[in-house]
């Protein structure tokens, strides 16, 4: 199926790699870096393999894991593949997450030079006790000067990772640090709640009972008083979990996974998209590199999505955007959709306050916002 946003694919590169890893951390990422250089060697000839897939790009998503666990040459090295096999918008959005134990000064003002211009720096919090909690490796202290060195660096298009609605959090602990971050004026920010996935240490201990999670009234009272919060002082609330000064300083690539734009993943558990097909590579760096060994995609699994799925998918992502769902666009591309049918529980969630329809749009509330997975199901 033909994608009806005409937007330019976006390339994702995922770093498998950690100093040490969070207790409540799901991705796939390995502790020792011994396999780095077989690791590069498998990435740039997968990035071969998929030199004629997708004609240009026009952002560059560098994940994790911890990219920053990377030398300044190794990033350099990266980039400079990647803009030889694929091609690349002039204005491309570069974005790079990195750990604020990882970076000074002098390592951020040379990924400025080499093209970076986004950075996505994971603070998770300016509380000392809950970063303990949950096992960073960096101090507050640390957090700030991170923040500092990358504006002195350049760099103007920062953004910062937060999380919130965790076990021993007061609303007053977590809005200090809304409150301290704001004060940094940075352009964007992703306040994520803190969810416990199944096979992580958390869980494990979450089981064993050693503490229970904020309840639900109280995680929408978190939600709630962050998106008031920011939005008082200037953000755009433009995503369930993120914040940006102006939609100019929104993630353009993050978008892309909103709106069924295409994107390539590489690396070891990077996921793709194209059209109506979807997949994923191996979560282990032994496998992914024996498959490129061997000559073929390091591929795990994947799946075509009926017209059915790809309907219901794009209902999900599109109400937890600011900006909805644009009615006649959705009704064009998927015809079967019974709008009529759901007249009477669109209005229900209009009168309580969930959702509006506005300029041709349906569009959550901060409200709707606050259980925006819900609302997918109308």
């Amino acid at each position: 199926m033909e994608n009806i946003n005409n937007h330019l694919p976006g390339l994702y590169i995922h770093i498998p790699f950690c100093r040490s890893k969070c207790p409540y951390c799901s991705f796939f990422s390995v502790t020792s870096l011994a396999e780095k250089s077989n690791f590069f060697n498998a990435l740039f000839r997968e990035m071969d393999m998929y030199r004629d897939a997708f004609n240009r790009f026009d952002t560059i998503y560098i994940g994790g894991g911890t990219p920053s666990v990377l030398t300044v040459q190794e990033v350099e090295e990266l980039l400079t593949r990647a803009r030889r096999c694929f091609t690349m918008g002039e204005d491309a959005e570069i974005t790079m997450e990195v750990n604020p134990g990882d970076i000074d000064l002098n390592y951020l003002k040379a990924l400025s030079l080499m093209g970076i211009n986004r950075l996505n720096i994971g603070i998770q919090s300016l509380d000392e006790d809950i970063l303990r909690f949950l096992g960073r490796r960096h101090s507050v202290a640390q957090g700030i000067s991170a923040i500092e060195a990358a504006r002195k660096a350049g760099f103007r298009n920062i953004g910062i990772d937060l999380v919130y609605a965790i076990p021993g959090q007061d609303m007053k602990s977590w809005m200090n640090t809304v409150d301290k971050v704001k004060s940094f004026d940075v352009e964007h920010l992703s306040c994520y709640q803190l969810s416990i996935d199944s096979g992580t240490d958390l869980k494990n201990r979450q089981v064993a009972g050693e503490f229970d999670m904020p309840g639900e009234d109280m995680q929408v009272e978190f939600f709630l008083n962050t998106s008031l919060t920011l939005e008082s002082v200037g953000y755009i609330h433009y995503e369930v979990s993120n914040f940006a000064k102006g939609m100019t300083l929104a993630s353009r690539h993050n978008q892309k996974y909103w709106d069924q734009t295409p994107f390539l993943g590489l690396g070891p558990a990077a996921h793709s998209f194209r059209e109506n097909r979807r997949w994923w590579n191996h979560s282990s760096i032994e496998r992914y590199t024996q498959d490129i060994k061997d000559g073929k995609p390091p591929v795990d699994l994947s799946e075509m999505l009926s017209p059915e799925q790809l309907c219901l998918e794009a209902m999900f992502l599109g109400l937890r955007t600011k900006k909805g769902i644009h009615i006649e666009d959705f009704s064009r591309r998927y015809t079967f959709y019974n709008w009529a049918g759901r007249k009477d529980i669109l209005t229900k969630l209009e009168e309580d306050g969930f959702v509006e329809i506005a300029d041709g749009y349906l569009k959550p509330t901060r409200k709707g916002l606050a259980v925006a997975d819900s609302l997918a199901l109308i």
